[in-house]
Parts: C-alpha cells; structure tokens; sequence
C-alpha cells in the first residue's frame, strides 16, 4: 500500500501491536489494518494454529490469510529472558494493543496493562476473553462453540426447530466480540484525544452474545422461545428454496390482497388449524409456478422479502457483492492471487480495503524493530542469536 493512499485511510498513523491468536483477536487487527493502522501481528515459534486451517498456498492457509492480510509479523519467544521487554518496549511506541488471552496470561507474562500503561499511558488495550476479565468464570477455557451453548442460542434454535441442539457452523461469538471490541478501542482512541489517557477495553465473548441477541428480550420477561418469536419459514420452490421473512400472519394477508388467494380455513377454526391450512394454502402457492423469476416476480409484486437460499459459493458469485466489490484479490506469495473477503467499511472521502498479503512468521523482524524502536542490525542479531525473535522462512527460501 503506497503511503499515499494509507494517508488517505480513517486510521493512518495508528500503531498496533496485535498479540492475539485464531479469530476474536485477529480479526479485529484486520480490521485495522485495512482501515489503514500499522498491524503488527507478535507470533510465537509455534506460529497461530490457524496457520494449518484451510487450502495451503506458498504456506499460507486460507483461515490465516483471510484474518491476517495486511499486517506485518515479527514472531517473539515469550518464555525466552528479555522477550517482555522487548514487547514492553513496542507497546511504548503503539496506540493500541489487541490480546485474547485467558485472564490472568498476561500478568505472568508481565505485560499486564498496568505495567504497559506505566511505559506508555496513552496505550489503548483491548483484551477479549470468553467470561470477561474478571468474574466466577473469567479463567475457563471459551471458544465460540462453548458461547453459543452458554449464551442460549443453541437450546433456542433447537427448540425452535425441533432438533437436537448443535452448535451452528459460524463462530457468531467470535465475530460479535470482535466487532465489540472494535468499536471500544475506537471510543477509548476518541477519548484519548479529549485525556491524553489510554485505557484498558474489557470485552467478554458471553456479554457481546447476550448484549447483540434481539430475542433476549423474551427471558428479561420471564417468556419461553416460542412466544412472541417470529419464525421466518423456508419454502419449498422451483429452482431450490426461499425464506420468506416476516410473522406468516402478515405474510398471508398479503398474498391474499395481492393475489386474491381463497382462505382455507373456516372463519370459526381454532388458530392452530387456521395457520396450519393457510400454510399448506401458501405452499401449493409458491409451489405453483414452474420458473423462478416468476416467482420472484410474484414475491416482489406482494412486496415480501425474500431470500434465495444459497450455498456459500454461490453467494461469493452474486451480483450484489460483486457490484461492491466485497472480494479483494491479494498477492498468495506463489506468484498469483488468492480471494479474500473485502471489510464493510465505505466512506465518501476516505479509503478501506485489504492493505497487502498475509505475511509469514517473523517476516518483519528487523523493519519493525528497525522502525519503531529504532535498532540496530547489531541489537536485532543479538536478540535473534538470544531466541527472542525468530523467523520461519517461506517455503521459496526453504531448501
């Protein structure tokens, strides 16, 4: 990314030094940095494990690369003398600094945010843990699955659906965490405008679950799943099928309006029977139409929306993120390109979008060190001769 167009990025001139592992983390960073922060991602010997998740190219998986574009590597052994302080030592020259942590990991460490703020008190920090920092639950081990179940989305759904539960196939509290702690580090970089003063963002997997869950609403007043949640219902259709969203009650009364449909049901049957007919009645419906585009024309027509039930590369392919460019290519260090998903973010006057391939371990040792604290090749050899920083070099370089 030319320093030209990072200048015209929201957070150009930002440091972070991103400490995290697998999604929460990581994907804030990314966020980052393709908002235009300088991203660096501290990684240990071992590398993150999501470097072996996915389709490998040139050694990059596609998990890896996806979380991780943008952002340049330097790879610290923090069990080695000296790598404390030398991380210490970067968050001197950082705004923000991203970790996820289990409470508790980064005291031992000696990067507590008390230690790190007294070297540099306008550090902004956002730790992100499955029960928050502190609490009867702040040290338990939490990855989404165990969220979603803890959070009651699983038992909801189950319910709902009348399945057994399981956990659903997206790490929903990962990314609502993530997207939390987005937004708190951006309130506390605000206000550090205003103070002059860093603080510490506290963000729990659990607490971004229950504060983003709309139907929570439903316990708060002591109501079961199934009352007063609408069950937008799948249809069976010509080409495949289709959600039609809205309370079916509504959606009735507009394909009735629209279409002049007979109602069914007897105008004295219980609701229960009424629903039931009316359901079967919309069904041989939709199921009238032997084209597709008549359909949708139909559903357009009654003013319902509509959702064409897509299998995950179909909708990568659609017009409508095609048209906005939702797909970035980056370089995938082989000589060609890879695909990764674009950030949401579009202003008028400012840029987004991903800001350079996913980089290998350790890849930016010596042009950090060289740049934020301004090392020698001496010290950085001494420090790699000491294990503190290490480089796991590109399958290209490996003989």
């Amino acid at each position: 990314m030319s320093a030209e167009s990072a200048g015209n990025r929201p957070l150009s001139g930002v440091r972070v030094l991103d400490l995290s592992r697998v999604l929460a983390g990581p994907y804030v960073g990314r966020m980052l940095a393709d908002l235009g922060a300088d991203v660096v991602k501290v990684e240990p010997p071992e590398g993150d494990v999501t470097r072996k998740w996915g389709k490998q190219i040139a050694g990059l998986s596609g998990y890896y690369t996806q979380q991780n574009v943008g952002k340049r590597n330097i790879s610290v052994d923090l069990r080695v003398a000296g790598s404390a302080e030398l991380v210490t030592k970067l968050a001197e020259h950082a705004d923000v600094l991203v970790e996820n942590f289990r409470p508790g990991v980064m005291d031992k460490l000696g990067l507590s945010y008390a230690a790190l703020s007294a070297r540099n008190p306008r550090l902004v920090m956002l730790s992100v843990s499955g029960f928050g920092q502190d609490g009867p639950d702040a040290k338990r081990p939490a990855y989404a699955a165990v969220i979603h179940a803890e959070s009651g989305i699983v038992q909801r759904e189950a319910a709902l659906n009348g399945t057994r539960a399981s956990d659903p196939r997206i790490s929903i509290a990962d990314m609502n965490a993530a997207l939390h702690g987005l937004i708190g580090l951006l309130s506390a970089l605000v206000m550090r405008d205003r103070t002059g003063v860093g603080q510490h963002v506290d963000i729990s997997m659990l607490e971004s679950m229950v504060a983003t869950d709309d139907y929570m609403h439903l316990a708060l007043d002591g109501l079961g799943a199934r009352e007063g949640v609408i069950v937008n219902k799948t249809w069976d259709v010509v080409g495949g099928q289709i959600v039609v969203a809205g309370d079916f009650r509504w959606v009735w009364r507009r394909l009735q309006e629209t279409f002049d449909l007979k109602d069914p049901a007897a105008g004295d049957a219980p609701i229960s029977e009424k629903a039931r007919l009316r359901q079967a009645a919309a069904a041989d419906f939709f199921s009238s139409f032997t084209e597709r585009e008549a359909l949708l024309a139909a559903l357009a027509r009654a003013d319902l929306p509509y959702g064409v039930v897509k299998e995950s590369r179909e909708t990568l392919a659609s017009p409508a993120l095609q048209a906005r460019g939702a797909i970035a290519s980056v370089d995938d260090r082989a000589g060609g390109t890879r695909n990764v998903i674009r950030s949401p973010y579009r202003f008028s006057n400012a840029e987004s979008g991903v800001a350079g391939p996913a980089p290998y371990r350790g890849e930016h040792n010596r042009q950090v060190l060289e740049q934020w604290l301004r090392l020698s090749s001496a010290e950085i050899e001494q420090l790699e001769r000491d294990g503190v920083v290490l480089y796991e070099p590109p399958p290209s370089e490996k003989s």
